[in-house]
């Protein structure tokens, strides 16, 4: 009797991983729309309100710059100021740090790796495989969290533009993704989820900090090299793509994923 042969599963690792901490994704995205919900519908009475813009010039005009305080008056500056600029883009680096330390680094520590790839797949499918689910959880999350915002837009009296409201968070995405390829790869390289993490931690942090004083002092070329600025310097939510920022936030994932590739290929799994 001849055995029925069932069809390999496409992607499979890819499928592995998106299943694993699918709690998770439902969790960090959740907490983004909890975000949201605690900024944006109180942007009405922040706006009506009379004593604004004396309550705004108290703040020194660095600390102005830096939190955006000086668009709070609009829907989209508001959005952008205390969101997509400060909140968002914390829980997506956090977001992006953790899923991208623990796809190579933090498989291998919990020694399952060595298993997968003992399965006859290869190193490179590993890791893209496993960049992929990242690409999906972050857009996942991100694609949520727009809509929570384009919910809230009437009734917040935010006035925003859908088309902005797309560009911001497909710049959002290649923010957060640019810092989770970072782990991906230090992760890939050393196969310690602690050095993962740090390296990608350190990226958001030193993006973060070289837009801030790009714009408080005459120090443009920070801006220039910061993936903070990439994302959002052109101010997609009211100006809508900027592909020029785009390109540098998918090009450097894309260098960064095609590393770790050679990165993977080149180390003794579990020797560290």
């Amino acid at each position: 009797m001849l055995e029925t042969l069932r069809p390999t599963p496409r992607l499979p690792l890819f499928r592995q991983e998106l299943r694993r901490p699918l709690r998770g994704l439902i969790g960090w995205s959740l907490g983004n729309a909890a975000a949201i919900l605690l900024y944006l519908p109180f942007f009405p009475s922040i706006a009506d309100s009379p004593d604004l813009a004396e309550f705004l010039t108290s703040f020194p005009p660095e600390v102005m710059v830096i939190f955006g305080l000086d668009q709070m008056a609009t829907g989209a500056g508001y959005t952008q100021a205390t969101y997509f600029a400060l909140t968002g883009f914390l829980l997506f680096a956090i977001a992006a740090v953790s899923w991208g330390a623990g796809a190579i680094a933090g498989d291998e520590e919990g020694g399952g790796l060595e298993l997968t790839l003992a399965h006859g797949v290869t190193r490179t499918q590993v890791v893209l495989e496993r960049a992929l689910a990242l690409v999906v959880r972050i857009a996942i999350m991100a694609a949520s969290g727009a809509l929570v915002i384009a919910a809230l837009d009437d009734v917040s009296r935010l006035s925003l533009d859908m088309v902005g409201l797309i560009a911001v968070s497909t710049s959002l995405v290649g923010l957060a993704l640019l810092i989770g390829m970072a782990s991906l790869l230090a992760g890939a390289a050393s196969g310690r989820r602690s050095t993962a993490t740090t390296v990608g931690a350190g990226v958001a942090v030193l993006a973060y900090i070289l837009d801030a004083v790009s714009r408080t002092v005459d120090a443009g070329w920070m801006g220039a090299i910061s993936p903070v600025g990439w994302a959002f310097g052109a101010d997609p939510l009211t100006t809508g793509f900027d592909w020029p920022g785009l390109l540098l936030l998918f090009g450097c994932v894309a260098a960064l994923l095609g590393a770790a590739v050679l990165a993977f290929q080149h180390r003794d799994v579990g020797s560290h």
